[in-house]
């Protein structure tokens, strides 16, 4: 199976819906990697504000995080540009995605190509 996990909610908001959002697709993450699926994590909006959260060693998804680290394919450019998460996805290597060119932005990452591709789409 083929799985993509786009987060958008937002760390800033420091509730409990963002955060169950967060550890409701990570958890997902995780058990699809056991089974042998084939995962992506996307983050998106607000949700580019998560990566540089997530790496915090004291942050209570941290170990979570870093058990899916590698189905991580990266934020959104023109996202992590609009909500200020550029230089944090950087600093903890998360690479920026902009395969969706949109007028008025550096790209976009785009979730219609997952849908295109055949893979299950869900978004948290």
């Amino acid at each position: 199976m083929k799985t993509a996990i786009i987060i958008i909610s937002d760390p800033k908001t420091n509730n409990d819906e963002a955060n169950g959002r967060l550890f409701n697709a990570l958890s997902l993450a995780q058990e699809s990697l056991a089974a042998g699926d084939q995962v992506e994590v996307a983050f998106i909006g607000a949700g580019t504000r998560w990566p540089a959260e997530l790496t915090k060693v004291g942050h209570p998804f941290n170990a979570l995080y870093n058990s899916v680290r590698e189905a991580v394919t990266g934020v959104s450019c023109g996202c992590a540009a609009a909500f200020g998460a550029t230089e944090g996805a950087k600093a903890c290597g998360v690479p920026e995605v902009k395969n969706n060119p949109v007028a008025g932005t550096p790209g976009l990452l785009s979730v219609r190509q997952y849908l295109v591709d055949g893979w299950h789409t869900l978004i948290f």
